[in-house]
């Protein structure tokens, strides 16, 4: 009898370990996971659209420059340059250079070499620094695998039902966010790198659409971390310090 009334206990704590070890989030919790997953996935969206994009930044010769009735412009990302040729007469009267990349008109678009022969590009007599280029690209594939990181721990931790796998999501949506802004400051410290590189033609430049995706889609994912850290916290941790109901009587 003693040893039966052993084995008894040991399966009955057995299965109060694994009760434990199972134990689900509520509905709720699992709504605002889901909600803050969201967040990050337009985080996500952005870059991608962003990163896979050729307008990171216009360089506009004056629209006069040649003086015929066209003009030039190029407009580059991380992986690709373009060259527009425009028509003079499409151009706001108001505006000195040549632009917006918008306008209709012929584009000649080539790809980088950095990354295959290591060669610098030469745009309108202005030659890039491939080492920045380099690392600008490189921070946005580390952004976009620790975006892939986190998604996966996201959707661990939505399938086991454990709020585990919150906090590593977290740290890769936030360190993706960081990265996709230290991509857009390294890339623009290249494009005033080609610029003092030659100054024998005048270029106007400004950053393009495509910054605006990514450096948004950086604020996003650093905000959906965040929420990810509130969301791994305790429930209701200020509960504890609470008195009972019952303590009133």
């Amino acid at each position: 009898i003693m040893w039966s009334n052993f084995f008894v206990q040991q399966d009955e704590e057995g299965r109060g370990r694994g009760q434990r070890r199972t134990h689900k989030m509520s509905d709720s919790q699992e709504g605002k996971i889901k909600l803050a997953f969201f967040v990050s996935i337009i985080g996500v969206t952005l870059t991608v659209l962003g990163v896979g994009t050729e307008f990171w930044v216009e360089l506009a010769q004056p629209k006069n420059f040649s003086g015929n009735q066209t003009c030039q412009l190029a407009h580059y990302g991380l992986w690709k340059g373009c060259i527009r040729t425009l028509w003079v007469a499409d151009i706001d009267p108001e505006r000195t250079s040549c632009g917006p990349a918008e306008l209709p008109g012929e584009s000649n678009c080539t790809y980088f070499k950095f990354f295959t022969s290591g060669e610098n590009a030469v745009i309108f007599k202005k030659t890039t620094n491939k080492n920045l280029n380099l690392a600008a690209a490189i921070m946005a594939l580390l952004s976009l695998t620790m975006m892939v990181m986190g998604s996966i721990c996201i959707a661990m931790s939505l399938s086991k039902g454990v709020q585990f796998f919150l906090k590593p999501a977290s740290f890769c949506f936030i360190l993706s966010g960081v990265l996709v802004l230290l991509s857009i400051l390294i890339f623009h410290q290249s494009v005033l790198a080609l610029l003092s590189s030659n100054h024998a033609i005048p270029l106007h430049h400004e950053l393009s659409w495509s910054v605006a995706c990514v450096g948004s889609a950086g604020a996003t994912l650093i905000i959906g971390g965040f929420l990810f850290v509130i969301l791994s916290l305790p429930f209701s941790p200020w509960q504890k310090c609470l008195p009972h109901k019952n303590s009133a009587t």
